[in-house]
């Protein structure tokens, strides 16, 4: 019997490498739309995608950041400034999209543009900070998606929106996590809703990597402000202490970021150029082998995983 489960598990996964490996035809005609490209994943698939001889169009948030990128790409990318938390951005971006691929649509829109919120409990962090991540990384990739959206129909393309392994466990940075449950949920929606149109929607959740959203000096740096900027209240109910644990810990996790971007964007490229991608995509050995598998875990038993090491607070001790 274990024999027989064994040989039809081999035998999915035999045609699944098949099938995977099958590739669009016409790549050198493709457009693809990444927000997001002054650095990190973004910067590093415009770059790939470019190599590869997709015409790529990449949207930055400074023109310093787009220079950059024109330096090291192609005469075939192009560039265009964009911020997404802007309507009037959206829309010139999306004005700017259509004058370039004409009748014959955009193949590719990845919704890579984000920010990280502090690494601090949520209750330390102020309400702006929590509705500028969310913006950004929720709000904005929907208004992204909705403008694009008739541009990608057209072509019968695909969608890859970046999630991560926290829009599967929250587990620090809440807001964060909060913006990528939300992204996931939209990415789901959107799957099932333009499945008819022949649109295929994928979405990509990294684990830890080194980026600039990552840096650790300055990471660590925005915790401690967090901190001294927190009510005395707060501070009275979780104790020096615990924010000295919590210190240590977010030092702990940053340092051991993966710095190889590539196999996130690897994962990128294949959504926009398999002629069978994926739903979802996990980048990293963090989010293959810790966080998707906790996911899939009874509540209780995930919570105390991830909070067993936890200092207790004054007021809880």
């Amino acid at each position: 019997m274990l024999l027989y489960l064994a040989a039809l598990v081999g035998l999915y996964y035999l045609v699944r490498w098949y099938r995977e490996r099958q590739v669009v035809s016409h790549l050198h005609d493709k457009y693809v739309f990444i927000t997001g490209c002054d650095s990190g994943f973004g910067n590093l698939l415009a770059r790939q995608l470019d190599m590869r001889g997709l015409r790529v169009l990449a949207a930055c948030l400074t023109e310093e950041g787009a220079e950059k990128l024109r330096k090291r790409a192609s005469e075939r990318l192009e560039t265009v400034i964009l911020d997404v938390t802007q309507t009037e951005s959206i829309a010139a971006a999306t004005e700017w999209v259509k004058e370039r691929v004409g009748d014959r649509g955009l193949w590719g829109l990845v919704n890579n543009a984000g920010i990280f919120s502090r690494f601090t409990l949520i209750e330390w962090q102020k309400t702006e900070d929590l509705m500028k991540v969310l913006k950004v990384n929720l709000i904005g990739l929907m208004e992204v998606t909705l403008s694009m959206l008739p541009l990608v129909r057209k072509a019968r393309g695909r969608i890859v929106n970046v999630s991560s392994s926290l829009g599967r466990v929250a587990f620090i940075a809440g807001i964060y996590s909060c913006s990528k449950y939300g992204v996931e949920a939209f990415s789901d929606i959107l799957r099932r809703e333009l499945k008819a149109f022949g649109v295929k929607v994928s979405m990509i959740e990294p684990g830890g990597f080194k980026t600039q959203l990552t840096d650790l000096q300055q990471s660590l740096e925005r915790a401690k402000q967090a901190w001294d900027e927190a009510p005395m209240h707060i501070k009275k109910s979780y104790g020096q202490h615990y924010f000295d644990a919590y210190y240590d810990f977010v030092k702990q996790l940053l340092s051991n970021c993966n710095t190889n971007l590539f196999l996130v964007t690897d994962c990128m490229e294949h959504a926009l150029t398999s002629a069978h991608p994926r739903t979802r995509y996990s980048g990293g050995w963090d989010a293959k082998f810790f966080y998707i598998p906790l996911s899939y875990l009874p509540t209780s038993l995930a919570d105390y995983i991830l909070t067993r090491s936890w200092p207790k607070p004054v007021q809880a001790a």
